[in-house]
């Protein structure tokens, strides 16, 4: 049973990798004209701060290196993204996206982090941190969402990615399988939001 949850973590892994380079294509358009567009800043600061908090968890839980591997890379990926978005949007959006990365980025991560070291002990801790994390999974996978306002506005898909669409529907699946091979009901939560 450990070789096969091994395999689909690794599987899980790859797939999670290709969700985080999804949106690729977009910030090559950001970059290419600019501009940020009608693109919104949302999704990446709530999958910032959902990556690091997996991160965390699966660095105090033993065996979650894969957890804390492939978060640990998407973290890095949203960094690239959010500075790329910081530095290409409009005086206001770029306020406004500072603002959230401060808050939620910066302020409640460190929080979260901080009161789990200092306050809990090892038990609580990777429950309180395996709670936090399925539960800002909702808003993570939520936050696309706020591109379909755009969508509908503009009648176009063009800010819907379908490998976003994609790769957020094949990550559900397996990580839902890897959670149920390791009984890890806080990732088994965190999946079923997909």
């Amino acid at each position: 049973m450990t070789t096969l949850s091994f395999i689909v973590g690794v599987i899980g892994n790859i797939i999670s990798v290709l969700l985080f380079l999804s949106p690729l294509g977009t910030f090559r358009r950001i970059v290419k004209n600019r501009s940020t567009e009608e693109f919104e800043s949302l999704p990446y600061i709530c999958t910032f701060l959902n990556s690091a908090l997996w991160t965390y968890y699966g660095i105090i839980k033993s065996g979650s290196y894969l957890v804390a591997t492939v978060n640990g890379f998407g973290a890095v990926v949203e960094i690239v993204f959010l500075t790329l978005f910081l530095i290409f949007a409009p005086p206001r959006t770029r306020a406004k996206t500072a603002i959230l990365v401060g808050l939620l980025d910066v302020g409640f991560l460190a929080a979260a982090v901080l009161i789990a070291q200092l306050i809990l002990n090892d038990d609580l801790r990777i429950d309180v941190i395996g709670f936090l994390g399925a539960g800002l999974n909702i808003i993570m996978y939520g936050s696309p969402l706020t591109a379909m306002k755009t969508v509908v506005t503009t009648k176009s898909v063009e800010y819907m990615p379908f490998l976003l669409s994609l790769f957020v529907c094949l990550n559900g699946g397996i990580w839902t399988f890897y959670a149920v091979l390791v009984a890890d009901y806080f990732l088994g939560v965190d999946v079923c939001v997909y």
